[in-house]
């Protein structure tokens, strides 16, 4: 605090002290509390409101600022203004959380990570709402929340329940590609600074003309992959819950700022068309060999938080953020997040969460039809006109100032009868559904111990099922990836039970 600072209360009034409450004392030294006593009432009623609802999934979270620099001529991919030179550098705050645990909770839990970064660009902000994972459990987003209450806690015991988690994975078998990541060493990485993130959703590489290329980016650690076993993970859970948050922190502290680079695998929409995979089943990855990576930048973390809660609680990340040169792909999971994102921070934070500083843009702000609402922070646009088509201020478009096309669709429309047809999903399993999952049990498999530590780390999980029926069908499931696999996580989960 500087010399001339000194104590007032939430108005500006100076108070002599913040320590004593304003008391109609007796001769016994007793008193009464008086209504007059602003700054008691203002600070236990501010006290009784401090918390703002936690986040559904990604409660435990790790947060830090940086920068992005552009490190390579993307211009025949993109017409983003981010990546239009190399050596451009854009601010960034990054938050690596946990999903299915509570905000106190241990952050060496064993977990997907989420990945949300907001890019402040000089086109607006663009959010990167990853996961340490390159696949998910689902690819029909009508199942989202069901999956996200099964790794959670019994409605009845308030325990968490692995009943409900298995029961889920064997009913909905599509993600066993990410529950062979889960419960790898991948599931319990050992810092946010040892862990690589992916979009797992197809994006699109926009130009001006209306072009585009369809991408997934990959973020990989310059530190190195690394990761805890599940005995280490459970013991720093018990010694130190916050000790990925205490790694970041005292890393940047020190000036060990950690880096990434960032890769994106590229497609043309004619070979999306013709391609094994479906593009969109999030369930998939694009393997290296069909298309390989293509480094586009370098993101490294160089700050801590001022302030924990103003900086990481109160960013909100949503993909439905992005700038010219950037777009959604038909992705059905990624469109409900695109409408999920935004509507859990309007309710968390309230209808005006942008213009909270962590959230604000850097880039001008021009959007008078978004008027008043609940803490309004700016001038709310003053007498501009807040309805369209006014002739009285008329209101400029991106298009027409940048020189951008507005027939973009009709570039496509082939292509776009081709994504209506393949965008509709169901339960149904193929035998392709096991390929990718098959091969990546060969990948494990060549790291010594790794397959080892795999399974033991599925039957410490499954021995708690209370229903042989429900184990058996966990059985099968891995057996369909492989017979050997199956069998294996039988023989370890019986072994434990009978302990």
């Amino acid at each position: 605090m500087s010399a001339d600072k000194y104590y007032t209360l939430a108005e500006g009034c100076p108070f002599a002290s913040s320590s004593t409450a304003v008391l109609m004392r007796n001769r016994d030294g007793g008193g009464l509390g008086l209504l007059q006593d602003t700054q008691l009432i203002e600070t236990l009623a501010h006290f009784s409101r401090e918390r703002i609802p936690e986040r559904v999934v990604h409660a435990k979270a790790i947060g830090a600022y940086g920068e992005f620099e552009a490190t390579a001529d993307c211009s025949d991919l993109t017409c983003a203004s981010f990546l239009s030179e190399v050596g451009k550098k854009t601010p960034v705050l990054l938050r690596v959380s946990t999903v299915g645990p509570e905000a106190g909770s241990a952050d060496t839990s064993r977990d997907v990570h989420g990945w949300g970064m907001k890019l402040y660009t000089d086109e607006g902000n663009l959010d990167w709402v990853f996961n340490n994972t390159p696949v998910f459990f689902i690819r029909d987003p009508i199942k989202f929340p069901s999956m996200n209450r099964s790794h959670k806690r019994h409605p009845r015991t308030h325990l968490p329940d692995a009943n409900m988690f298995w029961d889920f994975h064997v009913g909905n078998p599509e993600g066993i590609h990410q529950l062979l990541v889960l419960f790898s060493d991948r599931g319990t990485p050992r810092s946010v600074r040892f862990l690589n993130s992916y979009s797992g959703h197809t994006y699109k590489f926009t130009q001006k003309d209306g072009s585009f290329k369809y991408i997934k980016i990959h973020i990989k650690t310059r530190q190195g992959v690394k990761n805890f076993t599940r005995e280490e993970a459970t013991k720093i859970a018990g010694e130190d819950p916050d000790y990925m948050i205490r790694d970041m922190f005292e890393a940047i502290e020190r000036k060990d700022y950690p880096s990434w680079d960032v890769f994106v695998q590229v497609m043309d929409p004619s070979e999306a068309e013709n391609y094994r995979w479906n593009i969109f089943d999030m369930t998939k990855v694009w393997p290296h060999e069909d298309f390989p990576l293509r480094n586009i930048g370098k993101l490294t973390l160089n700050q801590n938080p001022g302030n924990y809660f103003a900086d990481i609680e109160q960013a909100a990340f949503s993909p439905s953020n992005m700038v010219p040169g950037f777009a959604a792909s038909a992705d059905p999971v990624l469109q409900a997040r695109l409408f999920a994102y935004p509507d859990a921070a309007r309710y968390r934070l309230g209808v005006n969460y942008q213009q909270l500083p962590t959230n604000a843009a850097k880039a001008p702000v021009y959007c008078p039809f978004e008027r008043d609402g609940k803490m309004r922070f700016d001038g709310n646009y003053g007498g501009d006109p807040n309805y369209v088509n006014s002739s009285l201020q008329p209101t400029r478009f991106y298009p027409e100032v940048k020189g951008v096309s507005q027939n973009s669709l009709s570039l496509h429309t082939e292509h776009e009868k081709w994504v209506g047809e393949v965008t509709t999903y169901t339960s149904h399993m193929k035998k392709d559904d096991f390929v990718q999952p098959a091969a990546l049990w060969e990948v494990i498999g060549r790291e010594p111990g790794h397959q080892e530590r795999t399974i033991e780390n599925i039957a410490q999980s499954v021995k708690e099922v209370k229903s042989p029926k429900l184990r058996d069908e966990v059985y099968d499931l891995f057996g369909r990836v492989s017979l050997d696999l199956g069998t294996r996580v039988k023989r370890t989960t019986e072994a434990f039970i009978k302990k």
